[in-house]
């Protein structure tokens, strides 16, 4: 858009093929440019020519929808198909109000002659006359002058008047190199090969108007400008109403809401609702009521409510947090009455945008959530929304390799030497793959990749991202089919819906409320409580003793490395400490370096201060400090004079500063406002500052409170049911930060027992058992369950519960039998020693696996065993031990440190991680632990953390960036680690800050041991 405008366009169609995918940008970019933009799309038909299809006004919109829509539903995800027949189906017929040009090529992908009697008769029975024309595109090639004569004479011979198109596919000819790649790309073949298909010069571009009048006929031109000005069509002119289907007959969408929100203050307050919450109630129903949002409220309303008659846990969040009348129809858990937020942070006048709720789901059961919405609402009227997923480093590097003919051998091994923080190709990485830094090859492909970062790399579904309509939605933006079967999406981007309006519900996963969901059970069924969520008990000191010791593993959101790092200095008291805790551990506060005053504010080293009582009255609950992003906005309101309209500018900047970078327009605005008010131009400065930090990712207040409820009932089941906790988190998996492993290790330094997995006890997921501990009354053990066997089916895993329950199993042979069993899966029970209590040792149940055979359906099995004696030792601890990992990925046995540490030199004399920590601060120590984690946060500026753990606890490892070039293969790849460094300690936080490094995985030989590794 910026290129044409600035060669002087008036106007500019954008024709994506079979798309609109980027209509809402440029619509947004035309705006700002002045262009006129003409919406359309590309469709080639599958027996047909290839046709450019455009808007004239809203119904050729919605036209151009209907028709995309139907091309990809019937083709799968990526793909379309439509045929000449389809074009003109009664629901399109002459497909209304668009503009119809027919592409005249040099030849069809069939080789039919472009312009064969049936399409031009089969193109003008079913088209308007005044809305059919001939488009050639003129590129200098020796193809014009055929393309000129047979336009001519179709003209000649049928009056189909002829326009000039220009087919541009990039904005200056110097893109070629990078157009020639994404052809390749498409086709799935290097350039050498996609030669064919690629553009002989660089003329599909924008060029100038001079140049366009010298190559095209005058006629030609005018003829463009002429459609040009009937396609009218504005974006802004699509308007979306939102659905109805959940207000019963009869009523209407106010008293209802008014009626369900009375109904739900009963059940929230059956003492009465307080009058402030009356009062806040009252308010928000009045904005509500005024910007016309029931409908919106109801909606989600009516989804929450399928999803908690279904038993579905789910939890309302983000904005949501902020208002009561969402507490008052359960939407959020988040108590009015214990909260300060702003529902001006929610819902606005002066915004006048639609309200956006997130709700989250059990992650294993929101896909019934998401059926029930395509049920009630139609395909038609209900899709997810998409996200644009752009090219980064890795995927343009990949991508561009392999368009250059790089082979895949070279690809990977250069990718998997190069670190995720790793900026373009460094040359030592190429050298490491064989080629010269300098070559022409590692040239291209180093300047290609960069050219590519940042462009759309395919169109994916949102994480859950809902737009609903209250009339055909697929006439208000196309609908395609997802990747997932049974899932469909629009075509526009998450971001793009709020410049139209688009209603949007998250309705999203979080797997720790599918482990809380588990724990309430386990607690029914073992202790008779039968509780809800908001049944735990609230502000438990016990609770919070456990979390100033940084006992959370597994705990929501405070789990990770920063977040222990953290707790103890910040010693969370009470519920609003936790939302405090969540959102301050975020590269927004560490970037503003707002974590540091915090502290030092809430330990008493320094004192709170604010400059006047605006400026308190914002930040007194932070103590001076602006933590959440409600915040920021709200000083640049109250300090700096910003009306509601320029801080909702700053809102939406801070939160497309990664994509728009625009962020930085608003520096004087901010610093000159405060310096008329004023405010010291240091205290302006430093607010600027701490928006740039926001800026990259700032956390609002009322998604940490929501957060902080889910995160406080985690920890209550950690803190006082261990066991339950463990098992729930072991059946939630893939979920947090700590593999099964680590959650294992936790739950035994608890004191909970834990069983191995058995076939005659495992039931298939992880189960607990009574068992009888001195001093300890109802003592449960936490007993692994087959699916923890890496490689059985959940169907085998299940065939073998069911076989089970007539009655134990009598040995090997009468499992496999019994469960139907075939070799493999016997053989993987019996690696992870799941067998141990039919055949005794590991080495005898593999011996007795490889006799069995699946029975045959035609054959019952017979019982034809025989006695025999196996002369095959007993595996020793280490065996044990490598088995373990490699089967289930943990073992019960001693810790592979602990076995190294007495048979293994170089561990002689070495600490372990407890005894570090107890001994304190000292300024050179020696270590050696395996690695679980590793971490390169981008507030970091290129310094890596580590988590090392032996068989006493974990320690958390700094790399500063200069011993991570040095020591960048020990970094990346090490199982086990030997540090050298500094060990460090401040309020109960210990750190080891690596002096040198060396990569001791040898020493584990075999041992199967997988570090997970965030950015």
């Amino acid at each position: 858009m910026q290129q044409a405008a600035q060669l002087g366009y008036r106007a500019l169609a954008l024709t994506d093929e079979c798309s609109l995918a980027g209509i809402v940008r440029a619509h947004g970019a035309a705006r700002e440019t002045g262009l006129h933009l003409i919406v359309g799309t590309e469709i080639r038909l599958h027996d047909g020519p290839l046709l450019t299809l455009l808007a004239r006004s809203i119904a050729g919109y919605r036209t151009l929808c209907r028709v995309i829509t139907f091309a990809r539903r019937a083709g799968r995800k990526g793909r379309y198909h439509i045929g000449s027949q389809d074009l003109l189906r009664p629901e399109w017929a002459g497909l209304p109000d668009c503009e119809v040009l027919w592409r005249l090529e040099s030849a069809l992908p069939s080789g039919d002659a472009p312009d064969d009697p049936r399409w031009v008769h089969w193109l003008r029975a079913g088209i308007a006359p005044d809305r059919l024309h001939l488009a050639v595109t003129f590129a200098r090639t020796p193809d014009d002058p055929v393309l000129r004569e047979r336009a001519r004479k179709l003209h000649a011979e049928l009056g189909i008047p002829i326009l000039a198109c220009g087919d541009v596919h990039m904005h200056a000819r110097g893109r070629r190199a990078l157009q020639d790649v994404l052809t390749a790309l498409r086709r799935k073949c290097p350039v050498a090969e996609a030669a064919p298909e690629l553009f002989p010069n660089g003329e599909r571009c924008l060029r100038t108007l001079e140049d366009l009048t010298r190559l095209y006929p005058a006629d030609w031109i005018s003829e463009t400008l002429r459609v040009a000005e009937q396609c009218s069509f504005r974006l802004d002119e699509v308007r979306y109403r939102y659905p109805t289907d959940s207000i019963p007959p009869g009523e209407q969408p106010g008293p209802w809401l008014r009626r369900l929100v009375e109904e739900g203050c009963g059940a929230r307050w059956p003492g009465g609702t307080p009058a402030k919450v009356q009062a806040q109630i009252a308010h928000e129903l009045e904005i509500i009521a005024e910007l016309g949002y029931e409908p919106y409220f109801l909606t989600v309303h009516d989804i929450v409510r399928f999803a908690r008659g279904r038993g579905i846990l789910c939890q309302g969040r983000g904005s949501a947090a902020n208002s009561a009348v969402c507490y008052a129809l359960g939407i959020t858990a988040v108590d009015p009455a214990r909260a300060s937020m702003l529902f001006e942070r929610f819902i606005s006048r002066e915004r006048n945008e639609p309200p956006d709720i997130d709700v989250d789901f059990e992650h294993e059961r929101r896909e019934e959530v998401i059926q029930y919405i395509y049920r009630t609402y139609g395909r038609e009227r209900a899709a997810l929304t998409a996200t644009v997923i752009r090219y980064r480093r890795r995927s343009a590097l990949r991508d561009v390799g392999r368009a250059l003919g790089v082979s895949r051998a070279r690809i990977d091994a250069l990718t998997a030497n190069m670190a995720w923080w790793d900026e373009g190709i460094p040359g030592e990485r190429l050298r490491e793959v064989g080629l010269d830094p300098e070559s022409s090859l590692a040239r291209q492909w180093q300047t290609l990749a960069q050219l590519l970062v940042g462009f759309p790399r395919h169109l994916s579904q949102h994480t859950g991202g809902f737009v609903i309509a209250a009339g055909r939605l697929d006439e208000l933006v196309p609908i395609e089919n997802a990747a997932m079967p049974e899932r469909t999406v629009i075509q526009w981007d998450k971001d793009d819906l709020d410049a139209l309006g688009l209603l949007k519900i998250d309705i999203l996963a979080l797997g720790m409320l599918s482990c809380l969901r588990r724990s309430l059970e386990l607690l029914a069924r073992h202790r008779g409580r039968h509780w809800d969520l908001a049944d735990i008990p609230a502000e438990d000191p016990e609770v919070y003793a456990m979390l100033q010791q940084a006992d959370s593993i597994g705990v929501f959101q405070i789990e990770s490395r920063a977040q222990m790092t953290m707790l103890p200095r910040l010693r969370p008291e009470t519920f609003y400490d936790l939302v405090i805790e969540i959102a301050i551990v975020r590269p927004g506060p560490i970037q503003g370096q707002m974590v540091h005053p915090y502290l030092r504010r809430r330990q008493g080293y320094e004192a709170v201060t604010y400059p006047n009582p605006e400026v308190r009255r914002v930040l007194e609950r932070t103590l001076g400090v602006p933590i959440f992003q409600e915040q920021v906005i709200e000083l640049a309101m109250v300090a700096a004079g910003f009306s509601a309209g320029e801080a909702d500018g700053l809102r939406r900047a801070i939160g497309a500063w990664r994509r728009t970078g625009n962020l930085t327009n608003y520096r004087e605005r901010l610093v000159e406002g405060m310096r008329r008010r004023g405010y010291p131009e240091r205290f302006a400065e430093q607010i600027y500052q701490q928006i740039l930090g926001f800026g990259e990712y700032g956390f609002p207040e009322s998604h940490s409170a929501s957060f902080a409820l889910i995160s406080y009932s985690s920890a209550w089941f950690k803190c006082h049911e261990p066991a339950i906790f463990a098992c729930a988190l072991l059946n939630s998996q893939p979920m947090g930060f700590y593999a099964p492993a680590q959650i294992v290790a936790d739950a035994r330094r608890h004191d909970v027992t834990v069983l191995p997995v058995d076939v005659t006890a495992s039931d298939r997921d992880c189960s607990l058992e009574a068992v009888s501990v001195p001093g300890r009354p109802e003592t449960l053990a936490l007993r692994l369950g087959l699916s923890m066997v890496r490689g059985l089916r959940t169907e085998s895993a299940e065939g073998i519960v069911a076989a089970r329950a007539p009655g134990p199993f009598r040995d090997v042979a009468d499992l496999v039998t019994r469960s139907r069993l075939d070799r493999g899966e016997a053989t993987r029970l019996a690696r992870a020693g799941a067998l141990s209590g039919l055949a005794g040792h590991r080495y005898r149940a593999r011996w007795a696996t490889q006799a069995m055979e699946k029975p045959l359906p035609l054959f019952p099995a017979t019982d034809s065993r025989t006695p025999a004696t196996h002369m095959l030792h007993t595996p020793g601890v280490a065996e044990d031990l490598v088995q373990d990992y490699a089967s289930i990925g943990l073992t019960l046995g001693p810790h592979p440190l602990a076995l190294l540490r007495g048979a293994h030199p170089g561990l002689a004399g070495l600490p372990k991680a407890c005894e570090l920590i107890a001994e304190g601060a000292q300024s050179r120590v020696r270590y050696t632990g395996m690695v679980i984690t590793r971490q390169r946060p981008g507030s970091a500026k290129g310094t890596v953390f580590l988590t090392l753990e032996d068989e006493s606890g974990t320690l958390n490892v700094i790399v500063w960036p200069a011993l991570v070039e040095r020591a960048r293969s020990a970094v990346l790849h090490s199982r086990l680690l030997e540090v050298v460094g500094k060990l460090q300690q401040e309020d109960g936080v210990t750190h080891l800050v690596a002096q040198h490094l060396r990569d001791r995985s040898a020493w584990l030989g075999e041992l199967e041991i997988r570090s997970r590794d965030f950015g």
